[in-house]
């Protein structure tokens, strides 16, 4: 009646085992580390720089606990902070403003535990200490690159239509044309007004000249500014979560602001390096005519470039003189993926334009044959000609390809560099705030405490209250601790302060499931019941209570998962978990200690409970 089959103490037994050991990661804590990083994402990461980075430290009497290798950076661990905050200073006097050297904190695991996939969970801001950043989009500057991006479209478009205009530019978010006549004016209106919807035009005269204005409708402009916001929100998700910052939160607040939250980043100055890492790709003409000069070469070099072009350097140190108009930005590129060119077999990234890209693309090879066109790659503010291709024929499809890469890993990175994408509208950092470490620490410290005190006095009164069952609902319970710590680190999920309290809630919650199993053995007792009989009743009577309790918690807690953001969306996790694991130790772990204690007792006449 109350023995279990041999495979459900194996499974109990397995569970168990593994629990502990992914719960083991997280009593290690963290050391304090330093990371080094290449500005430029094309730059290796290599065996060389790693042992620069172990000469730079011991030629300073810094004795590093580890240095490792991964492909984001090479990271060094020190036994305290004082060391770590030293060797940052070493390394970045000793490397130069190529690399980027940044506090961090790494765990302790050793790497048996992390060989087989056991890491500790990642810690919130709360407790691990880190930065925090509001940051403000400038939503003008997002219609202004709207109204440029339209700027260009349009001349496209009335040069395809064979519309004869005698000028257009753009005097902040609007967009002006002028015309020689009015029939060319109302034939360009026709146009742009089924190929634009979005603009709102308007029509002026000057003596001989006709104009047509066009700006942005007031539907046409939130929409711009919310996608404006999403980009930028996509972009920094990209960027952070390439440089291998551990669960970083970037989230939206309110209209025009986003908070980032860098747990275990130290130093402000060096996240806002990560922040501002950000790519984009230009093309634009060489100014052929000007290059055939070399006195003008070399007077742009010196700071005097011609009107109308700026001088840039291709990766073999030879300078290109580019005109400023830009033909297409990266805000074009739907995917950039890095392979190989088909005629040389060398590194190169191709890359997908949407419709009007490929449009825009395809006549400005049309028209530039014979002639040089240079792919610019910015980052960091740092403009470098990649590749300035003398255009063969008129390249359609809006499928493009890059070439000149040193190799396929720079190919990648640059690709990575494009589909990660650039910040559609500028952000100012209006607040900063940085947690320590120690305040973390403290934080977990009164964490921990909590827990455990609550779990002291649950044992204490469950122990003297229910007698044996009461201890071995106790040991569910430390189980069910377990299994939960253990599913959040298998999971890498972020634990903060409301997770804490989801565990906390949990315990609670878990010891009322052995509570009704032990009141119910006591009930079927006090009707007469022997005792096998009760606790076999008592288990499965108690079973419908227990999941219908659970369910009905559960369904609370997709809905603050579902609802809910940030530190909300935490304790939801924990609490939906914490949910299933105490259903499987309040009913099967339990069950089988109390088979293992009375199930092979032949004549059993009394219970301790």
């Amino acid at each position: 009646m109350n023995r279990y089959p041999l495979w459900k103490y194996l499974l109990i037994g397995v569970a168990i085992v593994i629990a502990f050991l992914y719960t083991l990661p997280n009593f290690f804590g963290e050391v304090p580390a330093v990371q080094v990083m290449p500005v430029r994402t094309t730059e290796k990461v290599d065996a060389a720089l790693m042992q620069r980075v172990e000469a730079a430290v011991k030629a300073a009497g810094i004795s590093p606990l580890g240095v490792s290798m991964d492909p984001r950076g090479v990271k060094a661990r020190f036994a305290d902070t004082d060391t770590q905050i030293k060797a940052k200073d070493v390394l970045q006097r000793s490397l130069g403003a190529s690399y980027t050297v940044a506090l961090n904190l790494l765990p302790a695991s050793p790497e048996w535990l992390t060989s087989i996939g056991a890491l500790p969970m990642y810690l919130g801001l709360d407790l691990r200490g880190g930065v925090h950043f509001l940051l403000q989009v400038d939503m003008p500057k997002a219609l202004d690159k709207a109204a440029e991006r339209y700027q260009g479209d349009i001349r496209t478009l009335l040069r395809e239509k064979k519309v004869r205009y005698t000028g257009i530019g753009r005097e902040g978010q609007m967009v002006y044309i002028h015309f020689r006549d009015a029939a060319q004016r109302d034939e360009a209106r026709k146009a742009i007004e089924t190929a634009y919807p979005d603009l709102q035009l308007g029509d002026s005269q000057s003596g001989e000249e006709f104009s047509l204005t066009g700006t942005l409708k007031k539907q046409a402009q939130v929409k711009t500014q919310e996608d404006a916001l999403k980009q930028n929100l996509t972009t920094l998700r990209n960027r952070v979560n390439e440089l291998g910052v551990a669960e970083p939160v970037i989230q939206q607040q309110g209209i025009d602001r986003v908070v980032v939250q860098l747990p275990g980043v130290q130093d402000t100055a060096k996240a806002k390096e990560i922040l501002g890492r950000t790519a984009t790709l230009e093309i634009r003409m060489v100014d052929e005519e000007k290059m055939q000069d070399a006195a003008t070469v070399q007077a742009a070099l010196a700071g005097q470039a011609p009107f109308g072009t700026e001088v840039y350097l291709e990766r073999n140190g030879v300078p290109v003189l580019v005109k400023k108009n830009v033909v297409l930005t990266g805000d074009y590129i739907t995917d950039a993926q890095p392979g190989f060119d088909n005629q040389s077999n060398q590194a190169a990234v191709h890359i997908n334009l949407d419709g009007r890209g490929a449009r825009i693309f395809r006549n400005v090879t049309r028209e530039n044959v014979g002639k040089r066109m240079a792919i610019l790659l910015i980052e960091k503010g740092k403009t470098e000609v990649v590749t300035a291709p003398v255009i063969r024929e008129e390249i359609g499809g809006g499928r493009v390809q890059i070439t000149g890469m040193d190799s396929p890993q720079e190919a990648s990175d640059v690709a990575l560099l494009l589909r990660a994408g650039a910040l559609a509208a500028p952000m100012e950092i209006v607040e900063e705030r940085t947690v320590g470490p120690s305040l973390g620490a403290d934080n977990i410290e009164k964490g921990f405490n909590s827990t455990l005190y609550g779990f002291a006095a649950i044992a204490v009164f469950m122990a003297i209250y229910y007698q044996l069952f009461g201890i071995v609902s106790v040991l569910a319970l430390a189980t069910n601790m377990f299994l939960l710590v253990a599913l959040l680190s298998m999971m890498q999920a972020t634990l903060t302060l409301p997770g804490i309290a989801g565990i906390a809630l949990t315990l609670g919650m878990a010891i009322d499931a052995n509570v009704i199993i032990a009141e119910r053995i006591r009930e079927e007792l006090r009707n007469g019941m022997t005792p096998q009989a009760a606790i076999a009743a008592g288990y499965e009577h108690a079973w419908d209570t227990i999941l219908d309790s659970n369910i009905t918690t559960l369904i609370a807690g997709i809905a603050l998962f579902w609802l809910g953001s940030g530190p909300v969306r935490g304790f939801a996790v924990v609490l939906c978990l914490g949910i299933l694991t105490s259903m499987f130790s309040a009913v099967l772990v339990s069950r089988a200690m109390v088979n293992l204690s009375y199930g092979r007792v032949k004549r059993l006449t009394k219970l301790s409970i």
